[in-house]
């Protein structure tokens, strides 16, 4: 059960301070409206550091179905505790988002952009074309994953890995790298529960102007990333063939 609790609170953290930056940027009469696309960089990477050195040392801090399933896709999770991470993750997502709300909430009730509340939640593609966005978020994803997988000391036997919170600052600058490099295009998703909880978060608030929670664009950032995960693992595998 410990290992469920911290991945809960490791994946809030990761939303509490990663969207929390797209809020201070996106929404009106806040004070970061001026951080931008480096700002927004950065601060994911200082969110996953966090995330990370909360909950490595109990839960492995996957905080990232993308992640979990490469793992066990390369033998190195057990497949039993899957759906477990996956809620955790899901509803660590949706805490976070829901304490960004309560500190922003003059803001939201300000703000009068439909597409700038739902950015503080889930990702949007800046061209939207599906087949090409999905690409974007197999390749970012495929990097996050693959890196994990060195990050984390992974040997080829079959063994179990996880990060440890000295993996933290590692996995911080991945992240930041894969926003600079790879995040124009969809707003780096990279993670389906980052995307899907908060996202139906959006759907249940009370927000005034919140517009639609963009569900057809919904899957591109759950199914990319556990592709791009998977894949990863495979590659990691085929490596040591």
């Amino acid at each position: 059960m410990n290992v469920y609790i911290f991945e809960f609170l490791g994946t809030a953290m990761l939303i509490l301070l990663g969207n929390g930056i797209v809020a201070n940027v996106v929404l009106k009469d806040s004070k970061g409206s001026d951080a931008g696309w480096t700002g927004i960089s950065l601060a994911w990477g200082i969110a996953v550091f966090c995330g990370v050195f909360i909950s490595a040392d109990v839960s492995g801090a996957h905080l990232n179905p993308a992640v979990t399933i490469g793992l066990a896709v390369a033998g190195k999770f057990s497949w039993a505790l899957v759906p477990g991470y996956f809620i955790s993750q899901i509803l660590g997502a949706m805490m976070g988002n829901l304490l960004i709300w309560l500190t922003y909430k003059k803001q939201y009730d300000n703000t009068t952009d439909p597409s700038a509340i739902l950015a503080t939640f889930s990702t949007s593609p800046a061209v939207r074309n599906p087949f090409w966005n999905f690409v974007t978020e197999v390749i970012g994803t495929f990097t996050l994953v693959f890196g994990v997988f060195f990050i984390a000391g992974g040997s080829y036997a079959n063994e179990p890995i996880s990060l440890g919170s000295l993996d933290a600052l590692p996995v911080a600058l991945l992240v930041m790298g894969i926003g600079f490099g790879l995040g124009g295009p969809t707003g780096y998703a990279i993670n389906p529960a980052r995307d899907l909880g908060p996202r139906v978060l959006h759907m249940l608030l009370p927000i005034k102007h919140k517009g639609k929670s963009d569900w057809g664009y919904a899957w591109v950032p759950i199914f990319g990333p556990l592709l791009g995960g998977s894949i990863a693992a495979l590659a990691f595998l085929g490596i040591g063939l």
